[in-house]
């Protein structure tokens, strides 16, 4: 070979390298920035492993819709609807367009193709934009025009309502600190919201107080106790293990909450993670009139089923999964007590003026009726045996009842709203609607108001013939025969409807604050992925 072909041969190869590592080197920036993305706008359908949800969410992971570059970007620039078939199986649901302009998108598409099991071609900006081009918004500016806030429901007489606050982010949880509103993000993040201006600031971001090396945060609680101490409950998904685990951990501050105070692990346990999409994880956290702290953990599966995959644990509920905490404050390492049994996934819970402690369930897939349960100390709830008021096993693998267990059953609810009646008592919201954030008003509320509960439903996420949730409701409980739970059903109407996802409650300053999720009012909604905004209830007298 000649002296010639041997340099050329060289700065060929020299070349190659050098594009290959800037290829490398940019896949590596997009795989970043992606992940952040996918937090952020994806995983609460897609999940953290990318597997969907079976029969409505499609899978992302191993996914060989991806492999269609310019599908892909349709889903992400207008949204999907209809069927579509993903891996052999067919879907028929409805997905958003996500507000992200055309360099994000490229990026999260980048990220989603290259990790889950994919392999693809990086997506560049100039692709995404070519494709928005021949997509029926055309821009990403006429996307955000189009992406409005839906206008607020009509109050009922003797209310009044106003939008306190826009977010900027996904909230997951309200408190407040007897001065202040404060907004969680899953994130962790820690927003101020000041009444009754609705400025805002944020306070504290997760990253700075949250290890990411145990994997993305699901923060889902928060309060304060008598000390103004913060508190903050975190799931994250670890996948470093032979088996991928739920690492919870409760944050605290070691003083009152001030701008600039870090919380610091005070409570943390793990268990092995859930099958599929059924990690509800621990969620609402407060404090009960004993000062004791109280922390709903969720179940790790639907219904009890053992799952397919290896790395994935196939023993079911475990002791410290699908029940109620309880920890106490004044300990430095506090030892978890389970204070009852058998709840699904209470998201939203709170106490009445004689201490009695009440809960939302949400229910399976089965098409079970969601659940109001009064709560007490070693009382069983009946999951994964039972649901609702049911006296038939909903799954093949629905496990016998453990001897001697008695279970106590829901409220039954008289209606009129909610998929109750007199006529027929359901125990106790229609199938699907996710009760969530629940509040009790006291004695300084109005007539008609005071001695009542209100409470949030999220609104369904499997497809429906008709849409139940997204709305606040009034919960009047009334003494009647020892048929129902201890002498109590449930007669529930409608406050305010429809509302944006919404998925907490908190009373403050004798005004109820409502915190969308996001703008969809509805399983049908266009513009599900945009962060929501908190509603602020008056009562006049």
């Amino acid at each position: 070979m000649s002296l010639r072909c041997r340099i050329a041969g060289l700065l060929l190869a020299l070349v190659t390298s050098a594009f290959a590592a800037e290829n490398d080197a940019t896949l590596r920036a997009q795989n970043n920035r992606g992940k952040l993305l996918y937090l952020q706008h994806c995983v609460m359908c897609h999940q953290s492993s990318g597997q969907g949800t079976p029969g409505t969410f499609p899978p992302l992971a191993n996914s060989d819709y991806l492999l269609n570059t310019e599908a892909s970007i349709l889903a992400l620039v207008q949204g999907l609807s209809g069927k579509i078939t993903v891996n052999g199986t067919n879907y028929d649901g409805v997905m958003p367009p996500v507000l992200l302009d055309d360099a994000k998108v490229a990026d999260v598409l980048t990220y989603v193709r290259n990790n889950f099991g994919n392999s693809a071609e990086l997506v560049a900006t100039q692709q995404v934009a070519t494709v928005r081009s021949k997509s029926r918004f055309a821009t990403y500016e006429k996307l955000v025009k189009a992406h409005a806030y839906p206008p607020l429901p009509k109050p009922p007489d003797g209310t009044r309502l106003r939008e306190l606050v826009k977010l900027p982010d996904h909230g997951t949880r309200l408190a407040h600190d007897g001065k202040s509103l404060y907004a969680l993000t899953g994130e962790g993040d820690v927003w101020r919201v000041e009444v009754p201006s609705g400025r805002t600031n944020q306070v504290l971001r997760g990253r700075d107080y949250i290890d990411r090396k145990r994997g993305g945060p699901s923060a889902l609680g928060l309060c304060f106790d008598r000390e103004r101490r913060l508190y903050v409950s975190c799931n994250q998904r670890d996948e470093r293990g032979v088996l991928v685990t739920n690492e919870v951990t409760i944050f605290r501050t070691a003083r009152p909450f001030s701008p600039g105070v870090k919380p610091q692990p005070w409570f943390y346990a793990t268990y092995p993670w859930g099958i599929g999409p059924f990690n509800h994880g621990v969620s609402h956290i407060a404090f009960g009139p004993d000062g004791m702290l109280y922390v709903s953990s969720g179940s790790r599966t639907d219904g009890n089923e053992p799952g397919t995959d290896p790395r994935y644990y196939k023993g079911g509920e475990l002791t410290n999964t699908a029940c109620m905490w309880r920890l106490n404050p004044a300990d430095e390492k506090p030892a978890c007590e389970i204070f009852c049994d058998g709840l699904r996934n209470s998201y939203g819970f709170c106490w009445n003026d004689k201490g009695e402690m009440f809960a939302s369930d949400n229910g399976p897939d089965a098409d079970a009726p969601e659940e109001l349960n009064l709560l007490a100390q070693r009382k069983h709830y009946g999951f994964p045996f039972q649901f609702s008021n049911w006296t038939n096993k909903p799954y093949a693998y629905t496990p016998d009842a453990p001897t001697g267990v008695v279970f106590t059953y829901p409220i039954a609810n008289l209606g009129p709203a909610a998929g109750g009646s007199s006529a027929k008592p359901l125990s106790t919201f229609h199938p699907h609607s996710s009760p969530a954030g629940i509040v009790y008003l006291g004695k300084e509320y109005p007539e008609g108001w005071r001695d009542t509960f209100l409470l949030v439903r999220f609104g369904h996420l499997i497809k429906q013939p008709q849409d139940h949730g997204f709305d606040l409701l009034r919960v009047r409980l009334a003494n009647t025969d020892p048929g129902y739970t201890r002498g109590y059903a449930a007669h529930i109407d409608t406050v305010l409807a429809p509302l944006g996802r919404p998925l907490d409650l908190l009373l403050f300053n004798r005004k109820a604050y409502v915190l969308e999720y996001s703008r969809q009012t509805d399983n049908k909604g266009e513009f599900g992925s945009m962060p929501g905004r908190i509603l602020e209830l008056s009562f006049t007298e």
